[in-house]
Formats: structure tokens, sequence, C-alpha cells
């Protein structure tokens, strides 16, 4: 008898779930606690921390129901068999739209788009409650109910542009791979992660918000000292209309080599002081000097090899197909497949990846402090935990297993630990 590779695939589905949402309500009574933690008393105002605590407890409550409906969903999917019948019947679509359903490509394309219209479906309710609901209560929602489905259509349509030149090279690699097949994928994917880097900023992202370069001022005039005093290649500073969407603030760099651009949210710029903006970019800054960019680059790219490479070895598995329903085995169900199989694995590297972005945080914040913006930093991580509602109970366990950042109690707690040691 074959191994039910799909039952012990759901099984762990849902012992997972079980014990997430074992770490969930762990956070959830955290978030219930009437107090700020201690460190933060007389730092975090007391409005703050209601207006915060309702905030991340609405965010638990519909996280709750969500991720209940998805394991629902998800394992209902798989024991079924609507994967395979979904299959089916995008074949059977292709041949009523007059196509050969013999082609791979075509046929995968067909499903495609039957999954796209589905999960925009079964989606759109939560997306609709998060953000109109939740996020317009607590005051973080910008925008209409237009620019919201503006938006999802011009995802869909980019999707339906770019996806298919990416999936048709996919298959056509898979086919005629050979024994250097997890070769040729990561060298495809990793050709196609630089060309998406390159061309998201300048193409993508412009068709949903709009970036201004950084008026001159004193901010601009400060983070170009910054920049020039690490030797930083900094080409652009832009401002990003973020609050069209919502009040959340961020700021990020990207670009390659010699050609840096740095993003300011504007509501980073209208919530925060010039020397704060300024300590948080010290901070990004340091990702940069520090080279966990890189790092995290490098990194990805042996995963994406790696898991190629498993992809290789159980990708002619009739045995495995047949598990889930299959009596062929087109390229795009064996990588849906065998993502399934290795999911044990896929949250043990999550993990491991979440403690690395973790210690670089830390390494950041130790940075920026070196280069005299201590108190800045300190201030504006308070100002930023503040102005987004950010949990200020969170659960230990919960936060290591979830969070690629620290808490902001741990990190105060290390800013302030190496004041004391220099001083």
């Amino acid at each position: 008898m074959a191994f039910p590779y799909m039952e012990a695939v759901v099984g762990f589905m849902i012992l997972m779930y079980l014990f997430e949402t074992y770490l969930d309500l762990r956070q959830h009574r955290a978030l219930q606690l009437p107090t700020l933690p201690k460190p933060l008393e007389g730092v975090i105002g007391p409005e703050k921390f209601l207006k915060s605590r309702a905030y991340s407890l609405d965010k638990s409550h519909f996280h709750f129901i969500h991720e209940f409906v998805t394991i629902l969903m998800d394992s209902a999917i798989l024991l079924f068999g609507i994967l395979p019948w979904f299959w089916k019947e995008s074949g059977d679509f292709l041949v009523l739209a007059g196509l050969n359903a013999e082609n791979e490509i075509l046929h995968t394309l067909s499903f495609l788009a039957g999954v796209t219209i589905w999960s925009q479906i079964t989606d759109l309710p939560f997306s609709l409650y998060s953000t109109f609901v939740i996020e317009a209560r607590h005051g973080f929602n910008k925008q209409t109910i237009w620019l919201f489905f503006w938006d999802t259509i011009k995802g869909i349509c980019l999707t339906a542009l770019i996806g298919p030149p990416i999936v048709a090279a996919i298959i056509v690699i898979v086919q005629n791979g050979g024994p250097y097949l997890a070769i040729y994928l990561w060298g495809f994917m990793f050709v196609l992660s630089l060309v998406m880097m390159t061309i998201y900023p300048i193409l993508i992202a412009p068709l949903f918000n709009k970036f201004t370069p950084l008026p001159d001022g004193e901010l601009r005039e400060k983070i170009e000292k910054l920049a020039s005093s690490l030797k930083f290649p900094l080409k652009k500073l832009f401002v990003v209309d973020g609050s069209t969407r919502s009040s959340h603030s961020n700021a990020y760099m990207y670009g390659f080599f010699k050609n840096k651009r740095i993003v300011l949210y504007d509501t980073l710029i209208q919530q925060c002081k010039t020397e704060e903006v300024v300590a948080v970019i010290a901070h990004e800054l340091g990702h940069w000097k520090l080279n966990h960019t890189m790092y995290t680059f490098i990194t990805v790219q042996i995963l994406t090899f790696l898991q190629f490479g498993g992809y290789t070895l159980v990708r002619n598995s009739k045995v495995l197909f047949e598990s889930f329903g299959f009596d062929t085995q087109p390229v795009l169900i064996g990588l849906i497949i065998f993502q399934h199989t290795v999911i044990p694995l896929q949250h043990l590297v999550s993990f491991g990846l979440n403690l690395v972005s973790r210690s670089f945080e830390f390494q950041a914040d130790a940075f920026a402090k070196k280069l005299g913006y201590s108190t800045e930093l300190r201030a504006g991580l308070v100002k930023l935990q503040e102005e987004n509602l950010s949990a200020m109970n969170t659960d230990p366990w919960y936060s290591a297993y979830h969070y690629s950042h620290p808490p902001l109690v741990e990190r105060l707690a290390a800013i302030d630990a190496s004041d004391k040691k220099s001083d």
C-alpha cells in the first residue's frame, strides 16, 4: 500500500494550525493585559496604550476567524480532491474555447486563471473587512472603496501581463532541464529576481503610489550628509504618498551597486521630527553598511537552489501525484505538491530567518547609536510604535516565532544597555 502523502500533509497542516493557534491565544492574553510593560511606563502615554490595545485585540479576533476559515478551505481542497478536479475542469474549458488542452502551458494558464478568480473571490470579504472596518475604525484607512477595487484591478492586470511568460518559461525549463534542472531553475529565478527588483520601483510601484523627490530643506540636507559620510551611493531621495491609503508609516531603500535610492513615507515625515527621521534612516543605512541586505539575498538564493534541488528529486514520483489525485504529472502541480510536502522544513527555515532578522535589527540599532543617534532613534522608535498603534505587550513565544523585528521593549533595552556600556 502506497504511503498516504496527501493525508500526511493535511495532518501536518492541521497540527501547525493548532500549534500556531496556541501561540495566537498566548498573544491574545498578552494583548488583554490592562497595563503597559514596566519598561514602557512613562514612555508611552495611557491614551496611546488603550488605542493600541483596542486595535491589536480587533486584529487578533479577526485573525482567529481568518485562520480558521483558511485551514478549513485548504484542508477541504486537498481531502475532497478539488485540486485535480479543478485541473480537469480547466482543461475542459480549453476544449470549449477551441484550444488545445494537451498543451501544458495553455492548460496551466487556464488553471491559474481559475485559481486567481477563486482566490480573489474568497479573500475579498476578509480584505474589505480588514480595510474598511478594522483599519477605518482605528483611523488608519485613507482609501476609498473605488481606490481599493482599482488597486485590485491593476494587480490582476499586472499578474495577467507578467505571469504567463514566467509560467511558460518554468514549464519549458522543467520539461527540458534534464540532470541540471535545479541549476537552470535557480538561474532563471535569480535573473528574474534581479529584473523584478529593477523594474518594480520604476514601473510597477508608481502604478499604485506617487513618488516625488524630497523637497530641499533641513531633512534632505541631513539625510544626504549622513549618506555621504557613510559613502552610501545615494542617487535619489523620494517621498511616497502612503497617506492616500493608510496612515501607517515606514521607510525603505533599494537599488543596485552605485544606484541607491531611499523612499520615505509622507506619514513618517508628518509623524516624526527631522532628527527622528534621520535616525530611522541611519538604522536603515546600518543594514547596508553591515551587509545585511547582501547576506539576506545570498541566503534566499541558497534556499531557493536547495528547494529546486528537492523538487527535482520528487517531480517524477508517480506515487506522490497519485496520492493527491492526479493521474498525470503537470509541472505546476508538481511544484504545488512539493511545496505542501516540505511545509515542516519551511516552518523551521522561516523561524531561523526570523532569528537572523532580529539579530540584524539589533545590529542596525547599535550602528545608528554609534553614529550618535541613540536618543533620536529611541524617540523615533517610540513615535512609530505609538502612531502605528503596534502591540505594546507581546508574548515571548509568539514574538520569537512570528516577529522578524524585535518588540519595542527589547530594542529600547538594547539601546539603553549599549548606552550604559559606553558610559
